[in-house]
């Protein structure tokens, strides 16, 4: 088994006023060649923006992007005619593919957006442009792992072009599971959203990332009551 740790006060930041945004892997103006990725996880961001303010029009291609609100209303546009408003208890996905310009904005004007933007390379170039969300309020398991995210467009969750899958975990206090890898060649990055949990003998609290792989599997045990994002993806990067 090999691991990873990355403590959440080691994330790269950036300030903006109208955003704050804490990066687990070099972004923008953030650059650590030791932090470039985990596997085919690109970019895992977690970012505040002010009320009415946001990201206007810009461009992406071949890069699958998911956006997790955690709190607030984000307003999504892209060139592709959408026009959606995600909130806490959904998650977004789009394929940037051949090429797509979307804008996100908070559309609150007296509350924070709070959202992880996450990108995975693809498995596959120049697909044509997607886009999709739903619900994961009503699927929820305590104690247990709730698949939001796979390769397989009549499986649990969103889809994405790439062999991974993503999983949300809310855990009470004493609680552990073990968690299975859907395929040996690939990694987890755990992402601790709120409390706290220990993996073996490392112990993760809020906003902490721990990578572990070449492992079939793996037990997370709550050490408070927690919030855990699972990002399960291929280590090798696309030829």
């Amino acid at each position: 088994m090999k691991t990873v740790y990355h403590n959440a006060d080691t994330r790269g930041y950036a300030d903006h006023g109208w955003l704050k945004s804490y990066h687990s892997f070099s972004f923008a103006n953030y650059y650590n060649p030791e932090r470039m990725n985990f596997g085919v996880l690109r970019v895992l961001n977690d970012d505040q923006v002010a009320s009415g303010m946001g990201f206007g029009k810009h461009p992406h291609r071949d890069m699958e992007i998911i956006s997790i609100p955690l709190e607030g209303d984000l307003e999504h546009q892209d060139s592709m005619g959408t026009s959606a408003v995600i909130r806490k208890g959904e998650i977004q996905v789009m394929s940037a593919g051949t090429g797509v310009q979307h804008s996100e904005f908070n559309r609150n004007k007296d509350q924070l957006v709070k959202f992880l933007q996450i990108w995975v390379i693809p498995n596959k170039m120049n697909v044509a442009p997607r886009y999709d969300k739903i619900s994961i309020r009503e699927n929820e398991k305590l104690n247990g792992f709730q698949q939001i995210l796979s390769p397989n467009p009549d499986d649990e969750g969103v889809w994405i072009h790439q062999d991974a899958w993503f999983y949300l975990a809310k855990f009470e206090k004493g609680n552990s599971n073990e968690y299975h890898l859907n395929r040996p060649e690939n990694g987890v990055y755990v992402f601790v959203l709120k409390g706290s949990v220990k993996i073996g003998d490392q112990v993760l609290e809020t906003r902490d990332g721990y990578g572990i792989w070449e492992v079939e599997s793996f037990t997370l045990e709550a050490t408070e009551d927690a919030e855990i994002l699972l990002m399960e993806v291929p280590m090798q990067l696309p030829q």
